[in-house]
């Protein structure tokens, strides 16, 4: 596969809460150290690979739970049960001061490399839990993006194979433990942006994203990339 322009991004990648929302949080200890409160170990890894491809990183190290930016305005999950309940207006500064300044960063760089190269892959970091619900994931990698777009499709299926053949211990699924089409930034950034937009959200069981060989997989999923290494 041809290489493209590269982004990486993290909307997950910490639990820090502003000064003007400690004391909304206070009480909120365990949440935010969940995997509620952010995506233990996705800001680590997506450094990794913007390093490693030489890749411009947007990353967010504010808690989810102050506001979803994987979310789309008007989506019941945007704010958290401790900010949903706050004032519409204070919930309005939060979208103005956290929100949208991150996603529109996102859609300018993409803008902007479209405009200079006609085409630009952008990896969307993501880890997840285990065990959800007392139902165990039955993964180690997702590969998440919409089987409607040939591109997407087949760059999934590309990168699935080869992390196969590097470690075929791997459980790399597409799909999954979410669907790509699902409501999401890519799938946002996909309307945003019809021709030349290619975006795909890795998955990663936090098991392994924070565990002792992180940086084994790590550099298993940068090297197998098909649109770097051809």
């Amino acid at each position: 596969m041809k290489a493209m322009a590269l982004l990486v991004s993290c909307e997950h990648g910490g639990n820090r809460v502003p000064a003007r929302y400690r004391a909304l949080f206070a009480p909120h200890a365990d949440l935010l150290n969940s995997h509620r409160g952010y995506d233990p170990g996705a800001l680590r890894m997506a450094r990794y690979l913007a390093r490693a491809w030489s890749a411009p990183l947007h990353a967010s190290e504010t808690t989810r739970l102050l506001v979803e930016l994987n979310r789309s305005i008007g989506h019941p999950r945007l704010f958290s049960d401790v900010t949903r309940s706050l004032p519409t207006s204070e919930r309005q500064k939060i979208l103005d001061s956290y929100y949208r300044p991150y996603r529109e960063a996102v859609e300018q760089e993409i803008a902007s490399t479209l405009r200079a190269d006609g085409k630009l892959l952008h990896i969307s970091v993501h880890t997840f839990t285990p065990v959800l619900d007392g139902k165990e994931r039955t993964a180690d990698i997702g590969l998440l993006y919409d089987p409607v777009r040939a591109g997407e499709r087949q760059l999934a299926a590309a990168w699935a194979q080869a992390l196969r053949r590097v470690d075929p211990s791997l459980r790399v699924r597409k799909n999954y433990p979410y669907l790509g089409k699902a409501d999401g930034f890519t799938t946002f950034l996909r309307r945003r942006f019809p021709r030349g937009y290619c975006g795909i959200e890795l998955e990663i069981n936090q098991a392994l994203a924070t565990g002792p060989d992180w940086r084994s997989l790590s550099e298993s999923i940068a090297r197998t990339l098909p649109a770097v290494s051809g």
